[in-house]
């Protein structure tokens, strides 16, 4: 799956000369927390709701409403936005996309093209909703965690039981858990899921844990 896919497309952009009153009143009114910004087609930054709250007064000014709204009248997007965008590109994976957010901890990436121009924003909303998209979680299924070691064809003798029963799997993903040890997590429709785990546990399989999800 790719960011393409899963990205909120041609994202509303501001230019570096706007105001900061500009730039906070078009994230009220489409509720979103970030901006590009971009010059000439070309992105030079982005600024957040937290840059934004950042040079907004605080109760203990001295200034008046009047003076502060002067002020962040006058104030441009370019004195408050960072330069160091973080961007990711469209045709990169889900997964790319997830590892570049997680290892800098922040919540958002600007997608651009191959040609450099701003044609996205994805967020850690979408990737939330991509992980339970993939695991199909809405479709009801039967969620086992079954206890293995971590070897080659492991996978094959688990799903070649499936296979015997008639179980059509809906999404199986593999977590490490230890050096040798791994919880391998399918989701299927299984209607009888005490022959399952006895068939498994004659191959030296163990089912740990069984719950019905979605």
């Amino acid at each position: 799956m790719f960011v393409a896919k899963r990205m909120t497309p041609n994202p509303v952009t501001i230019s570096p000369t706007a105001t900061v009153a500009d730039a906070s009143e078009l994230m009220r009114t489409h509720k979103f927390r970030r901006l590009p910004v971009v010059d000439k087609g070309r992105l030079v930054g982005i600024v957040t709701d937290r840059d934004l709250r950042e040079v907004s007064p605080s109760p203990a000014t001295t200034l008046s409403i009047f003076e502060l709204n002067y002020l962040l009248a006058k104030m441009q997007v370019k004195e408050v936005m960072r330069t160091n965008v973080i961007t990711i590109r469209d045709d990169a994976t889900i997964e790319e996309a997830a590892l570049l957010m997680y290892n800098n901890k922040i919540g958002g990436l600007v997608v651009v093209n191959a040609a450099g121009a701003v044609v996205g924003i994805i967020t850690e909303t979408d990737i939330f909703k991509t992980f339970v998209d993939v695991m199909g979680l809405p479709e009801g299924k039967t969620r086992l965690t079954i206890n293995a070691t971590d070897t080659v064809g492991v996978i094959h003798d688990i799903t070649e039981v499936f296979k015997e029963l008639g179980i059509n799997i809906g999404s199986l993903a593999c977590y490490k858990n230890g050096d040798d040890k791994a919880e391998i997590v399918i989701r299927a429709d299984v209607r009888d899921v005490t022959e399952l785990a006895a068939r498994l546990e004659k191959l030296g399989f163990k089912v740990a844990h069984v719950a019905k999800i979605g």
